[in-house]
């Protein structure tokens, strides 16, 4: 028999109860998924919550990344993933022998990592760091410190130009954040000359230049819920908006839809098809099985482990 919407989240609850396991969901997750989550966040937030929890499960509701960071973090722990194929566009742009190569052309340089990579691309990494603390982890690094910077290439050439490093940079990047353009923004500016342009780090330069505040998700929706403004543009995934709406009732949310949509049509918003493989009946299914759960290689989590650490001591 087929749960109803409703029936499911009573059911998702009344496991995560039964089996002392908590629910983390990305703020790019469907509506239905932040409503039932245990916590709701951005990449950063996401790993020091798994890094803190003495939950004896977690389900991690966003990309299979961020389910191995959750398990670097908390070995001893169950970790599931609702659906393991939720991978990610900008992880897979940056493969661990295609970095080890690079490294090895380049001796004497440390490696920093966006958090989107795989645990065997952060076993060769010196430290991790996420859009909402990259500036003050490159910040900390000693002025002459020869750095590569992986993979999101738009994130790693913001860094640079707001610190004045020279950074090698990894040629990757996040194929939502890169369908975003400068010409769908100053449309929307037409039609609503009054709203603050928002735009996430990944996107790139020309999109970054014509925002008025930039940076994390966390970031642009810390900005919506202090600002006294009531109209905003955002040009980042578009699951935000639900948080968004929901914690700033009064105010209007308006996506940046992206140039061209992957079916070659355009569409009213950007989102990431990945992120929405997160259902509430593979939650339900995976809470029920346990499974599909995440292990990661021993020897490459202890490496591995190592940057993501120092990420949370830097920031």
């Amino acid at each position: 028999m087929m749960l109803t919407t409703e029936e499911l989240k009573k059911e998702i609850r009344r496991m995560c109860d039964e089996k002392g396991a908590i629910i983390l969901a990305h703020y790019y997750t469907i509506g239905d998924i932040q409503d039932i989550a245990d916590f709701v966040g951005d990449s950063l937030a996401l790993a020091r919550k798994a890094a803190e929890t003495d939950a004896k499960v977690m389900v991690m509701c966003g990309v299979h990344f961020m389910a191995e960071t959750c398990k670097l973090l908390s070995p001893d722990k169950i970790v599931l993933c609702p659906d393991t194929e939720a991978g990610c566009s900008l992880a897979d742009s940056c493969k661990a022998e295609d970095l080890k190569k690079f490294k090895d052309e380049h001796p004497g340089y440390q490696v920093i990592s966006y958090v989107n990579t795989t645990a065997a691309v952060k076993a060769l990494t010196d430290v991790v760091v996420t859009s909402g603390n990259a500036k003050k982890v490159v910040d900390q690094l000693p002025k002459d410190a020869k750095l590569i910077f992986g993979p999101d290439y738009n994130l790693g050439n913001y860094i640079n130009e707001v610190t004045g490093r020279q950074m090698l940079l990894w040629n990757g990047g996040c194929h939502v954040h890169e369908r975003f353009s400068v010409s769908k923004i100053l449309e929307l500016k037409k039609q609503y000359p009054d709203a603050i342009v928002m735009a996430h780090l990944e996107c790139k330069a020309p999109v970054l230049a014509a925002a008025e505040v930039k940076g994390s998700t966390a970031t642009m929706l810390n900005y919506a819920q202090q600002s006294d403004k009531k109209q905003f543009i955002v040009a980042t995934e578009a699951g935000i908006l639900h948080e968004m709406q929901r914690t700033c009732p009064d105010k209007e949310f308006i996506p940046v839809p992206p140039e061209i949509s992957e079916s070659g049509l355009e569409c009213s918003c950007n989102e990431c098809n990945y992120m929405k493989l997160n259902t509430l009946e593979k939650v339900y299914n995976c809470l029920k099985n346990m499974s599909p759960q995440i292990e990661i290689d021993p020897e490459i989590a202890k490496e591995a482990v190592k940057p993501i650490n120092r990420m949370l001591e830097l920031s």
